[in-house]
C-alpha cells in the first residue's frame, strides 16, 4: 500500500490467517511511533495493565510481588517487554513473546540502554501456536497483547492453558467490550452509543486492493467469560479499573472524561485447572 494512501475502514469478516498477517505488518510498521508516543507512560520497566494506569506493583493480580522470584512467566504480546522487565526485576524468569519483530527490537534497544537489568528471552511467534512445551510456565500474562487482534481467541487461550502448569495463573487485559458500542473518541462525542454492542463483525482497515492492514475483533463480556471457561480455565476475578484522579492523559479513545463514566479496560484473572 502506498504510504500516502489512507486505508479504507470497514466492518467485515477476517479469519485467522488474514488477522495474523495484518497484525504482524501493522505492528512492524507502527512500533516506532507507538513507543515514541506511549513509551513515556509505559516506562522501561513498569507493568501497566492499560491506559488507566493500573500498575501490577499495586494490583498484585499475578500474586504478591515477593512471591514472583524464581517463577517462570510467559508474557503474550509483550511489545517492548516492559512488563517482562518489571517481572525480571522482581526475580521472576520471564519470556517475552510478540508477533512483531520491530516491537521486539525496541525491547532490545531498552535492554541495551540498561545493561545492569536482568536478561530474559525474546521470542517472535504467533500467540495461537506457542513454541513451548506443555507445563513450561508457572504464570502467564498479557496487557492488551494478542487477544484483541485474533479471530479465534479460544485457540490462544488453549495454547496458554497447555504451556501453564496445573494451578498456574493467567491474567490478561483487553479493551472493555462495552467500548465497542461507542465511538473511539476521547471527547463528549465518545459518550453516545453509536453501534450495537452485540455486533461482533470485526473492525478492518484495508488497502486499495482489499487486503487487511489492521484488524480488531470484538467479543462481548459474556463471550470472553465463555472463552475462558471453554479453554479449561477457572475465572477468579474480573477487574474493571476506575480512572484515577492523577491520570490526565488521553490515549486514543481513553480519556479522563470517558474513564470517569464508563469502563475502558477489562482484566480477566484466571487459573488453570
Amino acid at each position: 500500500m502506498n504510504q500516502h494512501t489512507e486505508p479504507e475502514v470497514t466492518r467485515r469478516h477476517a479469519g485467522d490467517t488474514e488477522s495474523s498477517r495484518a497484525s504482524r505488518g501493522w505492528w512492524d510498521r507502527n512500533a516506532d511511533d507507538y513507543q515514541r508516543e506511549h513509551g513515556g507512560f509505559l516506562g522501561d520497566d513498569r507493568f501497566v495493565w492499560g491506559p488507566e494506569g493500573l500498575d501490577e506493583e499495586e494490583a498484585g493480580l499475578l500474586g504478591p510481588a515477593e512471591g514472583l522470584a524464581g517463577r517462570r512467566v510467559l508474557e503474550v504480546g509483550a511489545g517492548a517487554a516492559q512488563c517482562s522487565r518489571w517481572l525480571a526485576s522482581r526475580g521472576a524468569r520471564p519470556v517475552a513473546l510478540d508477533i512483531s519483530r520491530r516491537q521486539l527490537r525496541h525491547a532490545l534497544r531498552i535492554a541495551e540502554g540498561s545493561p545492569a537489568s536482568p536478561a530474559f528471552p525474546l521470542v517472535q511467534a504467533d500467540a495461537g501456536a506457542l513454541p513451548f512445551a506443555a507445563g513450561s510456565f508457572d504464570l502467564a500474562c498479557s496487557a492488551y497483547g494478542a487477544l484483541p487482534f485474533v479471530a479465534d481467541p479460544v485457540r490462544v487461550l488453549r495454547e496458554v492453558h497447555r504451556v501453564l502448569r496445573p494451578g498456574g495463573r493467567w491474567v490478561f487485559s483487553v479493551t472493555h467490550p462495552i467500548r465497542w458500542a461507542f465511538p473511539d473518541e476521547p471527547g463528549p462525542e465518545g459518550l453516545t452509543v453509536a453501534a450495537s454492542y452485540f455486533d461482533r463483525t470485526p473492525y478492518v482497515e484495508q488497502d486499495e486492493r482489499g487486503r487487511a492492514v489492521y484488524v480488531e475483533h470484538h467479543r462481548t463480556l459474556g463471550d470472553r467469560v465463555r472463552d475462558v471457561v471453554a479453554s479449561g480455565f477457572r475465572l477468579v476475578d474480573l477487574v474493571e479499573p476506575e480512572w484515577p484522579e492523577w491520570n490526565r492523559r488521553e490515549w486514543g479513545g481513553w480519556s479522563p472524561l470517558r474513564g470517569r463514566l464508563i469502563p475502558g479496560t477489562a482484566i480477566f484473572v484466571c487459573e488453570r485447572g
